[in-house]
């Protein structure tokens, strides 16, 4: 009873990360992840009534960045659904501890968990008082994504099997396709927190050209210095199309590397589940090959912007789904 009430628990974190994810994308892209320039407060409150009631002592305090409520209250609704997450990962390696004895319960990976989401609070904090540091606020969404996954790998009961050697190559192909997925969603981030999505406001070409001007030199440096106020982005131009072009190639090399998974998994999969995974991933796929370009030619709506990076994560749940049912464990933890 337990290990079925920690799966279901842990299928609800993984939800709940999801959403955490489109929040702070939607924080992001809306340009309220300065909303609150204190962490964890929003202007010495817990709260951004708190705050607006205060508004005089809030905008003496941080003259440089005056209060802003609808941004505050983005940026406090993102912090309170990614508190809420944490409490939810407490909760489940509080419960994998107290059913360490079944040996069906995983109890490293829990423990993994919490370590990781309080690493993310920190990146959180970063986020704030280095200004927005691309190499942060970057490092922040991998976290909230690699959280969201461990989740949904812990909600599968996928009981000891042996793995078919009909599904060799597909279990290759996953591997190398979670990779590649990887680095597309970095430079995702690299892209949105440099600013870069109008670098390119034409498609296919960028620029009106298929080979822009661009400064890759200038594009790609992690580290630039502490004291930078990077809201906005501080690229010149030629850098941030390399940004954005770079990805648009990663975008092509990706779905290439998807479809050929997903074909794979409803090719030659063993079993109902490995199919139906690749199935979604499929639908995953085809949904972003459409966002990304109209999201491009409708000039960056926020709804559009958003739902490119919610679309992500869902590619990201596919995968998952398809190597926890392509790789059944060998044994219990």
């Amino acid at each position: 009873m337990r290990l079925v009430v920690f799966r279901r628990l842990c299928l609800a974190g993984a939800l709940l990360a999801l959403c955490v994810i489109v929040l702070g994308a939607w924080v992001r892209l809306s340009h309220a992840g300065l909303g609150c320039p204190d962490w964890p407060g929003c202007y010495g409150h817990l709260t951004v009534g708190d705050a607006v009631e205060n508004a005089s002592h809030a905008n003496a305090a941080y003259p440089e960045r005056p209060l802003e409520a609808d941004k505050a209250l983005k940026e406090m609704v993102h912090r309170y659904f990614a508190s809420t997450l944490g409490l939810v990962i407490l909760a489940l390696a509080i419960l994998a501890f107290r059913n360490r004895r079944d040996p069906l319960q995983p109890v490293r990976l829990p423990a993994a968990l919490v370590m990781l989401v309080v690493f993310q609070g920190l990146l959180g904090m970063w986020t704030v008082t280095l200004l927005l540091k691309p190499a942060i606020v970057t490092a922040h969404l991998v976290g909230g994504l690699t959280t969201m996954a461990l989740l949904w790998w812990l909600s599968f009961e996928v009981p000891p099997a042996a793995r078919p050697a009909t599904e060799a190559r597909l279990r290759t192909w996953s591997l190398v396709a979670l990779v590649v997925l990887a680095f597309q969603i970095l430079l995702g981030g690299w892209v949105s927190t440099n600013y870069s999505a109008m670098a390119c406001p034409d498609f296919p070409t960028c620029q009106a050209s298929y080979w822009p001007e661009m400064d890759f030199r200038d594009a790609f440096v992690l580290w630039r210095g502490l004291g930078i106020d990077y809201e906005g982005g501080v690229l010149d131009h030629p850098a941030r199309v390399a940004i954005h072009f770079t990805h648009r190639i990663g975008a092509v090399v990706t779905a290439l590397v998807l479809a050929y998974v997903a074909w794979l998994a409803v090719r030659t999969g063993a079993s109902r589940a490995v199919r139906a995974a690749g199935a979604a991933l499929a639908i995953a796929l085809a949904t972003q090959l459409v966002v990304g370009p109209v999201m491009v030619l409708e000039t960056f709506p926020l709804a559009l912007a958003t739902a490119h990076n919610a679309v992500a994560a869902l590619l990201v749940l596919c995968m998952v789904a398809l190597l926890r049912f392509a790789f059944p464990p060998r044994s219990a933890r």
